[in-house]
């Protein structure tokens, strides 16, 4: 007599909430100009120009000096005694028992979400947004509801009564990114502390990505004021006490162009440190020895740097702005911050499928308004953090794909 059959075996897939997760339409665009003879690539965020040397010297020095080992898991301490001083200069008196360091930003706001965050929780995001913030909350097997920015007259603006309504006492987690991703909108200090005293009243966290506080150009600026320049974007760091249920979150990535060095910090409650240095020991353990001592000397070296960059990005925003105004059908907006216009045109409306065929038929390459979730739908974003000449032939290159569709 003969052995039953088997069951067939089950298919081996990853759990739901991981297969629901939205892929990257950004590398999605990215991986159509494959193949593509020179590319004008203005899809990612950052900046064309290397790290600059005073910090890739202090990596090749840690190395030198065998600087290679693991870490305590919140990271060496002369890092996060530099980091609490850069962070007390401009936000008020911060600790090092305040901070941990990560690997990466991105590494930053997900150990920030595992902190805090669990199935079945309430998070809302102001949106259009990374993705990234979106899903991760989605990966603990969290709810994420969605309030959007408007566009108008104005560029992009925040109803912040419309938030309040939507952070109801059931809601765990606020995520607010400003200067945001995509749209370079900026939380006016209003606007939070209206959103910081109702979290206060209803016990919500809230968690704020930060990475491009640097990257601002408030209009009108307030030296034409008489007033001293403003090194930073508004930052819940500057109303919140440091022991209450708010956590930023910061990398090196933006400020001292150190995109691929993977390197970030957390400022939260002293009393979340035991518990997120267990969590970094179960995500990565620590960051990397010697590029901790690469971040020491973005943090203690590396201002007047950022200062120029800063000046940079703003004469590359105010140009690009000026060529994308100048093009029939575009409607732009200039930003207080980050470093990309996210803008409209004809055609957007659609904009992965736009993005793909400028990319196979000129050789352009942004960034769908659609990957930033459907609000941002209609939009697309360019990155300006390169040379005005290499802005100038981009934009030629919208012209002639226009001009090819009949629309310019």
């Amino acid at each position: 007599m003969s052995e039953p059959e088997s069951s067939a075996p089950s298919i081996p897939n990853a759990r739901d909430a991981v297969r629901a997760l939205r892929p990257s339409q950004i590398r999605e665009v990215a991986n159509a100009g494959f193949g593509v003879a020179d590319v004008l690539p203005f899809w990612f965020g950052e900046s064309d120009r290397v790290t600059p040397a005073f910090i890739r010297d202090a990596a090749s020095a840690a190395l030198q000096a065998g600087e290679t080992f693991y870490t305590h898991n919140l990271g060496i301490a002369p890092l996060r005694s530099a980091l609490a001083d850069y962070v007390s200069e401009l936000h008020g008196a911060t600790s090092p028992d305040h901070i941990a360091v990560t690997s990466a930003g991105v590494n930053a706001l997900m150990l920030a979400a595992q902190l805090v965050v669990g199935a079945g929780d309430r998070v809302v995001a102001v949106t259009p947004l990374w993705p990234n913030l979106v899903e991760i909350p989605k990966i603990l097997g969290a709810h994420v509801e969605t309030v959007s920015l408007d566009y108008g007259e104005q560029g992009w603006q925040l109803d912040v009564g419309r938030l309040l309504r939507a952070l109801t006492p059931d809601t765990k987690m606020l995520l607010v990114n400003s200067p945001n991703n995509p749209t370079g909108w900026v939380m006016t200090r209003e606007q939070q502390r209206a959103v910081l005293a109702h979290c206060r009243r209803h016990g919500i966290w809230i968690v704020a990505d930060e990475v491009y506080e640097r990257l601002y150009y408030p209009d009108p600026a307030p030296e034409a004021d008489g007033a001293a320049p403003s090194r930073t974007a508004p930052s819940f760091l500057d109303l919140a006490a440091r022991d209450e249920r708010v956590i930023c979150v910061n990398s090196f990535s933006k400020a001292w162009l150190m995109t691929g060095w993977r390197l970030g910090w957390i400022v939260a409650p002293k009393r979340l440190m035991d518990d997120l240095g267990k969590l970094v020991e179960y995500n990565t353990s620590c960051a990397p020895a010697f590029v901790q001592h690469a971040g020491i000397a973005a943090v203690r070296e590396g201002e007047r740097f950022t200062l120029e960059l800063v000046r940079d990005l703003k004469a590359s925003r105010d140009h690009l702005v000026r060529a994308l105004s100048a093009v029939p059908g575009v409607d732009v907006k200039a930003p207080q911050g980050a470093m990309y216009l996210f803008f409209t045109m004809e055609g957007a409306s659609r904009s992965l499928e736009l993005c793909k065929a400028m990319v196979r038929e000129v050789g352009l390459g942004v960034a769908p308004g659609s990957a930033f979730g459907p609000e941002g739908e209609g939009f697309l974003r360019w990155c300006y953090a390169c040379d005005t000449a290499r802005l100038d032939a981009g934009v030629e290159r919208l012209k002639r794909f226009l001009a090819q569709h009949g629309r310019g």
